[in-house]
């Protein structure tokens, strides 16, 4: 019973279903894909790492039944899981060959029962001494080694190619299995053995016997079962392997769209070339913590830190919110653009909502955390927006107008937002703005600004 309970929960399928719905869809690197936003590659990026360990978790519990498998002594997870897999397979193959001996012993093949039967029995031997030694290596190149011989011996004995139902086909999971469970260089080796195993049996065919015990029909039978089992088996493999190459990309996209843009991160795949353009018009954000220090020193690192990562979190959902691009951040201060790399007429009035709306947050979130507060300033005008660096990549931006924005955060007020006469002039038929008055600013001399105080609609209601 408990053999029975252990097979059912390996053979629920709803852990595959996530692979098969991933591998089947179209390949990330297409064209088509090629615009997919951050969004749907951390979707699937997720989709695959709950199926992977949820089917590691319930191959780890069965593979334990035969012995505390699960401690495996491995450096990675990946590691883990592929010894794990590697095991579980073997154990189906042990039965499968059990199987398969006690059929020829019933139809009267005794000597040919004898070889999956002895396969099945060393097979189970040496998962034992995995089991005690955790000797993976040594385990993974004797089941190569069985799985690539014994169907050799079986179609010798049971009288040539056609005789034996083309059995040595068997023979192929063995270069395929090292292809996914040991790598390319290994996996040519094996193919080389098993093609050699293949012209033997050619040059063989004439010396064995022309009979055997099995009747047409049943030869017809193992035919059929041993071209679609093998197939099957190889479309798995090849499956398992596209499946975690594509789980892999996702990953890999996943990084670099949390780096960079869409726009650019597709440039770069596709052109190893400096990246700049120049954009006539649009609008920068930075946003300074005030009172950094003292704040920081009433609060632990670990404190101060996790404080950082739920504002600049919530920021980050703003700017995804409002379609804008978040540039960067450093220590306690934040930049984001509008209307960069992708132009947009409202660039201005997008970055004005979400300053109010990280106005208002900070305002909920100082009745906890006494004495937080921001500075924020906007300006408007012509940019110039690259790629810098040939490793860590960094999407930055240069200008007069950066350089603005960057003085009406510094020159401002806490819980202000700071804008210039550029980005008032573009906000000021739609936003509420308070005029400041005439502000000396480094290195731009005296400047007419105004404060940010809202959206018309939303004050005049």
């Amino acid at each position: 019973m408990q053999v029975q309970n252990i097979f059912a929960m390996v053979a629920d399928k709803s852990d595959f279903m996530y692979a098969y719905e991933y591998a089947l869809s179209p390949a990330i690197t297409t064209s088509d894909n090629a615009q997919e936003d951050n969004e749907q590659v951390n979707i699937r990026a997720s989709r695959y790492d709950m199926m992977t360990s949820t089917l590691s978790n319930r191959l780890e519990s069965f593979i334990s039944w035969l012995g505390r498998f699960d401690a495996l002594q491995t450096s990675d997870a990946d590691s883990h899981s592929q010894q794990l897999l590697f095991a579980t397979l073997s154990l189906w193959f042990i039965l499968a060959g059990a199987l398969w001996g006690v059929a020829y012993l019933f139809l009267g093949e005794p000597i040919a029962a004898s070889i999956p039967l002895g396969y099945a029995f060393i097979s189970l031997v040496s998962l034992f001494v995995f089991r005690h030694t955790h000797n993976y290596q040594f385990f993974r190149a004797s089941q190569f080694l069985l799985i690539l011989l014994l169907p050799f011996l079986l179609m010798i004995v049971l009288g040539g190619f056609i005789n034996s139902s083309a059995v040595i086909i068997w023979s192929l999971i063995c270069p395929l299995g090292a292809l996914v469970f040991s790598g390319p260089r290994s996996a040519v080796r094996w193919f080389l053995g098993f093609a050699g195993l293949v012209a033997l049996s050619g040059f063989l065919q004439p010396l064995v016997r022309t009979g055997n015990n099995l009747s047409p029909a049943v030869i017809v039978i193992f035919f059929v079962l041993n071209i679609v089992t093998v197939s099957g088996i190889a479309f798995f493999m090849l499956h398992y392997f596209i499946l975690r190459l594509n789980a892999e990309h996702a990953k890999s996209e996943r990084l670099l769209l949390n780096v960079l843009p869409k726009e650019i991160a597709n440039i770069l795949k596709d052109n190893d070339q400096t990246i700049a353009e120049h954009f006539d018009w649009a609008s920068i954000l930075f946003a300074d913590m005030v009172g950094f220090t003292p704040l920081s020193a009433a609060m632990s690192p670990v404190e101060m830190v996790d404080l950082l990562n739920e504002v600049f979190t919530y920021f980050d959902s703003l700017a995804e919110k409002y379609g804008v691009e978040k540039i960067r951040t450093i220590g306690d201060s934040y930049m984001v653009a509008a209307g960069v790399p992708r132009p947009r007429p409202d660039h201005a009035q997008a970055l004005a909502h979400m300053a109010l709306d990280m106005c208002a947050y900070i305002d909920r979130l100082s009745d906890t955390h006494k004495g937080l507060s921001f500075r924020i300033g906007i300006n408007s005008g012509p940019v110039v927006a690259g790629v810098i660096g040939r490793k860590k990549f960094q999407y930055d931006l240069w200008g007069d107008a950066v350089n603005t924005a960057s003085r009406m955060e510094s020159h401002g007020t806490a819980g202000k937002i700071q804008i210039t006469q550029t980005t008032y002039e573009l906000l000021k038929d739609e936003f509420v703005c308070e005029p400041r008055g005439t502000i000396p600013v480094k290195g731009k001399g005296e400047m007419a600004t105004w404060y940010l105080l809202g959206h018309q609609k939303s004050i005049g209601t």
